[in-house]
């Protein structure tokens, strides 16, 4: 399988405004739409929040995805509005041909980021999580899963910060294929956040035997094999789209198939003998000062 990564590079201060939305969206389509100097894409993964319609008004969008992307697959980050009014921070599936197959919606959503705790008494004053719509904070999704992409799933998608929890990775029923990561490290401009962001992906790949692939708005876009190695990336800062073969998973680890039990049951023993070498010496002093 080949799959383009795209980094549109949209500075957080020029993300959402009016004059500079259209110029992020047609760099993402010209982006998409670049000659494949190997194989064709079979699946193109746009970064989170990427497209700059609602789900529900975004069929004109798709429409051009669609024919940027040609025969590809392509999962992208969008907002969207649920039946009851609430916001989502949801990654689409776009099949061949610009019809929506699935959606999945973030639900480790960041405190004071997405959502304000105590958020209904906030919103009585229009105080919403940093990143949250305007008019209201996210509501979290239903859990973790997997999504179908094609020939390139199942994937387990990771949106922003999931990526950093272990135990959203074990709570899937089924083993996918690869971890998919969209996210947006905008907010930490050119600091340390973006490359600790990748660094924690590189975990993930490392504890699960599962690669990676992440496509981050202003960067760093990185394949990552199931050894936690980066085989290629878009630097930080910079527009692009990277081309790369999907890696091979891995057999189940350890950490996979056991979790933390191990180093905790380690440090549980390690407490014990600390306790009884404390106990021993206590005794000691005891004997010698009778």
């Amino acid at each position: 399988m080949t799959v383009r990564l795209i980094q549109p590079n949209a500075p957080q201060h020029l993300k959402w405004r009016p004059d500079m939305i259209g110029v992020f969206w047609e760099r993402a389509l010209d982006l998409t739409a670049a000659p494949a100097e190997g194989p064709a894409p079979d699946l193109v993964l746009w970064p989170e929040t990427s497209v700059p319609y609602l789900l529900e008004s975004a069929a004109p969008g798709f429409a051009r995805m669609e024919e940027a992307a040609g025969a590809a697959w392509i999962a992208a980050g969008i907002q969207r509005q649920d039946e009851d009014g609430h916001w989502r921070n949801s990654l689409v599936a776009l099949a061949p041909g610009g019809e929506p197959v699935d959606v999945y919606d973030k639900h480790h959503l960041v405190p004071f980021g997405e959502y304000m705790p105590l958020g209904e008494v906030f919103e009585r004053w229009g105080i919403f999580g940093l990143a949250a719509n305007l008019t209201g904070s996210y509501r979290p999704g239903e859990g973790a899963r997997l999504m179908e992409l094609g020939p390139a799933g199942p994937a387990m998608p990771l949106i922003c910060y999931e990526a950093i929890f272990s135990r959203e990775i074990r709570a899937v029923p089924e083993r996918p294929r690869w971890l998919l990561h969209a996210t947006n490290d905008a907010w930490f401009g050119r600091l340390s956040g973006p490359y600790q962001h990748l660094g924690q992906a590189q975990l993930r790949a490392v504890e699960f035997g599962l690669p990676v692939l992440r496509a981050a708005n202003t960067g760093v876009s990185a394949a990552i094999d199931a050894h936690g190695r980066v085989l290629a990336a878009i630097p930080l800062g910079h527009a692009g789209h990277l081309d790369v073969a999907l890696p091979r998973a891995l057999p189940p680890t350890a950490f996979a198939r056991l979790g933390s039990l191990p180093v905790l049951a380690a440090l549980a023993v390690l407490a014990c003998i600390a306790a009884a070498l404390s106990l021993r010496k206590a005794l000691a002093r005891g004997r010698g000062q009778g």
